[in-house]
């Protein structure tokens, strides 16, 4: 095991514990905080998740609002997401929440600050806090934790990808697994566990495409992709967040020529991080990403009793 694992999770255990008996403090919001976020680096769905919690409250009539750190973006301070803007300057998972589910999204590095200043400008009941569950300097009502499958054999940074143990798990208040996951393996005693489902959606997709993305876990995808019954005519793989350029696009061209592939298939996110270049890619189809969270009304009724007696925590 690399030894800085060890010097790593002695870090983590140490800020917990001050966060844990107070001695770093939580800023408190005036409107309730509904954390979503995980254990390990990347890959777990929370984008998706925080989509489908979303609908689920739109459904419910609840206005609320997204605070997210904006990663990958080139400005700094507290911005609200104008949703024609450019992953440049937001990050290209705030533009994708605030394109698909057409509510406030902002970005901060004090997510305090971003939530600040929704509270000033916006009429919302809640706050979603993307990526929220080791940012605790900011107080939430209600955490939730997504586990994703490669997480139960993981280790700790930087041997592993996770970024905290599992007995942290004891700080969640739902806990939300695929449905190949074995809780009794992962979850604490006494825990509510919920499962959700991931489906990837694909239109106008051209025979033997160059699969391509910069995903956290691209495995996964193209996993989804062939289970969907297309046969990929290159896996492509770029960094997480990837903010792709015209030297990328030309050697997607040159292995699209290449290979004979009849276009392109890539995510959302992707997309969104091509931004303009996207024209350059002919026959270019954007995958979907589709989240059900099994006894989705439960979870729904959990938070907002939960909110309405506010007990928020760090």
């Amino acid at each position: 095991m690399n030894p800085l694992t060890g010097l790593y999770g002695a870090g983590i255990a140490l800020r917990n514990t001050l966060f844990d008996h107070r001695v770093l403090a939580s800023a408190l919001l005036q409107r309730p905080v509904v954390s979503v976020g995980n254990l390990s680096a990347g890959g777990t769905g929370k984008t998706p998740f925080v989509i489908a919690l979303g609908e689920l409250l739109k459904e419910r009539g609840r206005r609320f609002d997204i605070l997210s750190r904006g990663y990958g973006r080139k400005t700094r301070g507290v911005r609200v997401v104008d949703p024609k803007g450019s992953a440049s300057e937001f990050g290209d998972e705030p533009l994708l929440l605030a394109r698909r589910l057409g509510v406030p999204v902002v970005v901060g590095e004090s997510r305090y600050d971003a939530g600040r200043t929704a509270e000033q400008r916006f009429d919302s009941e809640l706050h979603i806090l993307d990526d929220g569950f080791q940012h605790r300097s900011l107080a939430r009502d209600f955490d939730i934790v997504l586990i994703a499958p490669g997480d139960l054999q993981d280790r700790l940074l930087p041997s592993g990808r996770l970024r905290e143990p599992f007995s942290s798990l004891n700080r969640a208040d739902a806990i939300v697994m695929p449905q190949d996951v074995a809780s009794e393996k992962s979850v604490p005693a006494g825990k509510s566990t919920w499962r959700m489902t991931r489906e990837i959606s694909l239109s106008g997709v051209c025979p033997s495409p160059v699969v391509f993305c910069g995903l956290g876990r691209p495995d996964q995808f193209f996993a989804q992709v062939r289970s969907a019954g297309v046969t990929p005519a290159a896996e492509i793989v770029f960094r997480d967040h990837h903010a792709y350029d015209m030297d990328d696009v030309q050697a997607l061209l040159g292995a699209r020529r290449e290979l004979g592939a009849g276009g392109f298939l890539t995510t959302e996110k992707d997309a969104i991080n091509l931004g303009p270049l996207q024209a350059r890619l002919e026959h270019l189809a954007v995958a979907t990403l589709k989240l059900t969270i099994d006894r989705s009304a439960e979870l729904v009724n959990t938070i907002l009793t939960r909110i309405a007696d506010r007990k928020p925590r760090s």
